[in-house]
């Protein structure tokens, strides 16, 4: 009684977790390694306890149930359930730079080499030069906006 307990076990804990593998954890891990081995450890043991012809009653049943799981899966549309549909639009930072305009000036709140921090509009953002080094504390102009990048040049 002891082997057929165990053999049940190894199998049944096997599937289990395979569908854990495939239901809540992503990729290939641990746990749907150990459900590979205990499935086929399940399986080799029934051969070796109890023959060949139980073992493979025993290959049949795992593989016909195996394949029933996955028939009834898809037709139920398990996977779709599960799957992720939505997509996200959003991007970063968006109207960071809808109230700033060309010409607009302000102060290096950073020292610029090329990038660093600016007050402009009394709001900080971060601003690039086309090259220059600018010290903190000098005027600068808005020369260029492009998405979010905000292309400054020093005032004299």
């Amino acid at each position: 009684m002891s082997a057929w307990t165990t053999v049940i076990f190894l199998v049944i804990s096997g599937f289990v977790l395979l569908i854990v593998e495939v239901l809540f954890v992503p990729g290939t891990t641990v746990v749907g390694i150990l459900g590979l081995i205990a499935t086929v450890l399940g399986i080799y043991l029934s051969f070796d306890y109890f023959g060949s012809e139980v073992g493979w009653w025993f290959t049949l049943g795992s593989t016909v149930f195996f394949g029933l799981a996955i028939y009834i899966s898809f037709r139920n549309k398990t996977w779709e359930k599960l799957a992720l549909k939505d997509t996200n639009e959003g991007k970063v930072n968006e109207g960071l730079t809808d109230s700033l305009a060309v010409g607009d000036k302000g102060v290096a709140i950073s020292t610029l080499k090329p990038m660093g921090k600016a007050e402009l509009n009394d709001k900080e953002y971060e601003v690039r030069t086309t090259g220059a080094y600018v010290d903190s504390g000098t005027t600068v102009q808005i020369t260029k906006i492009e998405k979010n990048n905000i292309i400054v040049e020093p005032i004299n």
